[in-house]
């Protein structure tokens, strides 16, 4: 099973190197306006890869750090918050339809919009420092997943057991410690593994607003300006590369900390 799998993927990735690359030689040939390189609007494979060898690994790794810290940051206090007002709505049953629309109004709300604000608020970086803003909205776009993924895990718990522990003289927060957090471990670790990458790309979209002068976001931003086709898009690959590795990550952590529960995580 695994190597079918592993076949279907390879395949799959090979053929979308073939489109992509008759895609970029033919359709998307032409150089834009203003250009100061010869190459297309949409870069062939062999063209990115020799933008990488142009920029060097140093480029990438100065780049990538800060957007990852960034990202890690925002991931550890978004997924926090969401996690203790998760167990104050379930501690306190009366505020749990306050904490869901604390968490609606946090996914409802346009980061695009926000980030703004947000810049203004905590103003801007230092030089070579993350960007407070960046890490911000890398919090907001993990929230509302990881606080709906406790809650629905939480209430999935068995009501046997929690009947059982109420039999023996335990409360709210014995219930929530003994049987809820074990049945809700994997939906919040499936959680987490769709949060993951998207607080990397929350923290990229951040950089556009929070005026870093380092990350993923002002290179990109710069290499727009100054037509930089091909470093766009192998900024743009680098950085899909990161969040899909965050996911693989989290989803290898969730694998093993619950294998009892496999296929649901891997779902």
């Amino acid at each position: 099973m695994n190597k079918n799998k592993w076949i279907s993927g390879t395949l799959g990735t090979l053929a979308t190197i073939a489109i992509w690359w008759l895609v970029a030689a033919t359709m998307f040939r032409n150089t834009p306006k203003g250009a100061t390189e010869s190459i297309g609007a949409m870069p062939t494979p062999p063209e990115v890869l020799i933008q990488f060898g142009v920029d060097g690994f140093d480029f990438y790794a100065r780049n990538a750090s800060v957007t990852i810290a960034e990202a890690g940051i925002g991931f550890l206090w978004g997924n926090l918050a969401a996690l203790c007002l998760a167990a104050v709505a379930l501690i306190l049953p009366k505020l749990e339809n306050l904490a869901s629309q604390i968490a609606l109004i946090t996914y409802c709300i346009p980061i695009v919009a926000i980030g703004p604000i947000i810049r203004l608020v905590l103003g801007a970086p230092g030089a070579g420092e993350p960007s407070e803003t960046a890490i911000a909205l890398a919090a907001l776009s993990v929230f509302f997943t990881t606080m709906v993924g406790a809650m629905t895990g939480v209430k999935s718990a068995d009501r046997a057991a929690l009947d059982v522990v109420t039999v023996f003289g335990g409360n709210a927060w014995h219930r929530l410690i003994k049987v809820q957090l074990l049945s809700a471990l994997p939906s919040i670790l499936a959680a987490l593994r769709i949060a993951a990458p998207a607080a990397f790309l929350g923290a990229i979209l951040g950089e556009y607003v929070g005026g870093p002068d380092v990350g993923f976001g002002p290179a990109m931003v710069n290499a727009q300006q100054s037509l930089e086709v091909a470093r766009v898009w192998a900024l743009a690959l680098v950085s899909g590369a990161i969040a899909g590795g965050a996911y693989a990550l989290v989803g290898l952590i969730s694998r093993v900390v619950t294998p009892w529960s496999k296929g649901s995580v891997n779902a």
